[in-house]
Formats: structure tokens, C-alpha cells, sequence
């Protein structure tokens, strides 16, 4: 066909034809399914080596990147292209990028490093920016974070470069998490710290090494108050599963063994037959039935109810 060999354009001493450009425009997009071909290749058979998720996809990310850069310059080549005539245009667009794009172009640098260096890689838990939850991509411009709720939340990479990230298993996927557990005043406090272990001991998911520990942390109002700390590799992408288990345990064996699990209490001053509650005067309505309005010092006195107790 002629038309397809009649130049259109000329780029410095290349006549550029709808043929080149036709030819062009099918091995790009050839080449963009070679090199994600090519990135699930290499995951695939590194799967087969000790490298972790992460460091798998980082590699194969990278070799798909260069796949398509190196091909990309070889099917301009071949159409007859001179890329020397296009250092003027690539200058321009150098200074778009630096101005107009500057922000794509912060991203993708901060793929490149996320990918290189890899202070958060596919599979690792994090939290950044409120975000809670498993890197499942980390793509040229943003990465992909699925939460518990099974919601994918585009993150740009930027952020993960910029903000502070909280990484749960970066370097180590032994997580410890600290349930606090209240006693009555009265409790047997070594037979509690004896359930407690025993509790955390019998938790598959628990690990015996680091070993789980018991601490008395304070003497509080209301109760002795306790802490927990066991450590857990299996379910650190799931801490509100292995909390619940833990204090549904907990509950159990203090019933068993009549372990009481106080409530807060307030005091009650009987005067002069009547009942005296201290209560938040600014959270009672003045107009309230029964009630006197005087007040001093947030202490009302209930009329009428002699020989009876109010509640606040």
C-alpha cells in the first residue's frame, strides 16, 4: 500500500512514515505483554529459591521495567528513527516533567526506591498515614494496601518515602501484642499470674519462643491491673482475632476459678435520710423532676426518696 510509505513527517534526517509509525504503536504494545510476561517468569522461578515475597516482586518489577525500556529503544531503532534528533524534544520534556509532572515523576522515583531498597515490600504489614493494612503491589506510581475490611486503598509511593511508616514485620514477622486484664482488690494475684500463663501457653498461635509474659502493672481505683504480652507470627495480619481469642480464655478460667473481673464503683453518702450522689451539675437539666437546683460543689440532694438509693 502506498499510503503506508508516504512520509508524514520528518525527525532531524528520518522521514517518518505511517508504517513506521503503525509498526511502532503493534510492537509497543507486543512489548509491554512480553515484559509482564517476563516479570511472572522470573517470580515464578524464584518461588523456587529462599527469597521471600517481597524480594521476589521487587525483582521481577524491575526486570519488567527493564524489559520494556531496552525494547522500547530498540523498536524506535528498527523503524528508522534517529533518537539523536530527539534530544531537543527529550530536553523539553525533561523540563515538562520537572514542572508540570512533578509529582508522577516523585512517585515513580519513590517505586524505583521502595523497590531497590525495600523498607516496605509486598506482604509486609504497615501502617501509614492512618492506613492500616497487607502491601499486596507496589507499582510505578502508587502502592497497593488491602485492609482487614478487604478494601484496597492506592497509596502513592511518595507517601511511603515521605511519611512515617509503622512496618509490623519488616525484619522480623515475630510481633508482640499486650492484652490488659482487671482483677478485684482480694484476688489470689500469683493464681492469676499462674491462668495467665496458662492461658497464653495453650494458644496455638502463640509462640513459646520469645516466651509469653505476665506483668502487674499498677494498683489502679478500681482494680489490680495486669498485662498480658505474647508473641505471634501467624497472626499478625489478624491482631483482633488473636485479642479476642485470648480474653474469651481469659474469661473463662477467671470464671472457673472465681476470679472476679471488677467494674468501676462509685460511693454513696447516706445524710440525713436522704441520698448524696456526687454528679456533673453542668449534665443535669435545671428543669429535672425530683431534683434540687441548688447545688455547691456538683452535689444535688434528691427529695423525697428517704430510706431508698439513687444512682447516677
Amino acid at each position: 500500500m502506498e499510503w503506508l510509505e508516504a512520509p508524514l513527517f520528518r525527525v532531524g534526517n528520518s522521514a517518518i512514515t505511517a508504517g513506521a509509525l503503525l509498526m511502532v504503536l503493534v510492537s509497543l504494545i507486543l512489548l509491554y505483554w512480553l515484559a509482564a510476561l517476563a516479570r511472572r517468569l522470573i517470580v515464578r522461578a524464584l518461588q523456587r529459591t529462599p527469597m521471600d515475597i517481597g524480594a521476589r516482586e521487587a525483582i521481577g518489577t524491575l526486570v519488567r521495567y527493564l524489559v520494556f525500556f531496552f525494547g522500547g529503544l530498540a523498536i524506535i531503532q528498527s523503524a528508522g528513527i534517529d533518537l539523536t534528533a530527539l534530544s531537543v524534544f527529550a530536553g523539553a520534556l525533561g523540563v515538562g516533567i520537572g514542572f508540570g509532572l512533578q509529582n508522577i515523576a516523585s512517585n515513580f522515583i519513590s517505586g524505583l526506591i521502595l523497590l531497590i531498597e525495600r523498607p516496605v515490600k509486598v506482604g509486609d504489614r504497615v501502617v501509614v498515614n492512618n492506613i492500616d493494612g497487607k502491601v499486596v503491589q507496589i507499582g510505578t506510581r502508587a502502592t497497593t494496601i488491602i485492609t482487614n475490611d478487604n478494601i484496597a486503598i492506592v497509596v502513592p509511593n511518595s507517601m511511603l518515602i515521605q511519611e512515617p511508616v509503622i512496618n509490623w514485620t519488616r525484619d522480623d514477622p515475630r510481633v508482640r501484642f499486650k492484652i490488659p486484664i482487671g482483677v478485684a482488690y482480694g484476688s489470689d494475684l500469683r493464681l492469676v499470674e499462674k491462668l495467665l500463663y496458662e492461658v497464653a501457653e495453650s494458644h496455638p498461635d502463640v509462640l513459646a519462643d520469645p516466651p509469653p509474659a505476665v506483668r502487674l502493672m499498677a494498683f489502679g481505683e478500681s482494680a489490680v491491673e495486669f498485662e498480658l504480652r505474647v508473641w505471634s507470627t501467624t497472626l499478625v495480619h489478624q491482631r483482633g482475632k488473636l485479642i479476642s481469642e485470648l480474653n474469651f480464655a481469659i474469661y473463662d478460667k477467671f470464671k472457673e476459678y472465681g476470679i472476679e473481673i471488677p467494674y468501676p464503683k462509685r460511693d454513696l453518702y447516706l445524710r440525713e435520710g436522704k441520698v448524696q450522689v456526687q454528679i456533673d451539675s453542668a449534665s443535669l437539666p435545671a428543669s429535672a423532676s425530683g431534683y434540687n437546683t441548688e447545688s455547691a460543689g456538683g452535689i444535688h440532694r434528691e427529695r423525697g426518696l428517704e430510706g431508698t438509693t439513687g444512682a447516677d
